[in-house]
């Protein structure tokens, strides 16, 4: 009994080579998508982007980087990039602020206080203060706030 010749396995003939390399050569010229491609945010791109997401200037480098790396650990690496890109994305823009505002981490599974006294939220309730923070001299909280 005679074995079936079986088909090669690669068969390269002039034409396939031909337009392979073609194609090779004219890849480097494709445009790759930029920073969303390679999902990577740095501080800066973030601290941007929450600047632009509370419109409050004043926000730390230091609790934007502990965010940042809240974030990406909950798997939001791609996201952020496209966000800093310019993609919309109501829940991710939504839970950046919340960050800043509760000072929290965005991870659901930790427990971290980011910050507490630079929480957005304090400025925000002008009446109150971080616990622990002197409002004035002793006696200050007996007279009503000026209006």
């Amino acid at each position: 009994m005679t074995r079936p010749k079986s088909a090669p396995l690669l068969s390269a003939t002039r034409r396939s080579v031909l337009t392979g390399g073609t194609a090779l050569a004219v890849s480097g010229f494709a445009p790759w998508p930029g920073k969303a491609f390679a999902a990577t945010v740095d501080i800066d791109d973030f601290l941007d982007l929450s600047i632009k997401l509370t419109g409050n200037p004043d926000l730390a480098a230091e609790d934007a980087a502990k965010m940042l790396q809240a974030f990406k650990s909950i798997g939001k690496a791609e996201e952020l990039a496209a966000l800093v890109e310019g993609n919309a994305n109501p829940d991710l823009s939504n839970g950046i602020v919340a960050a800043w505002y509760s000072g929290v981490s965005p991870d659901p599974e930790s427990n971290e206080v980011i910050t507490y006294t630079e929480a957005l939220m304090w400025p925000a309730m002008s009446y109150s203060k971080p616990m622990g923070y002197c409002g004035g001299a002793t006696g200050y909280w007996a007279d009503p706030p000026a209006s």
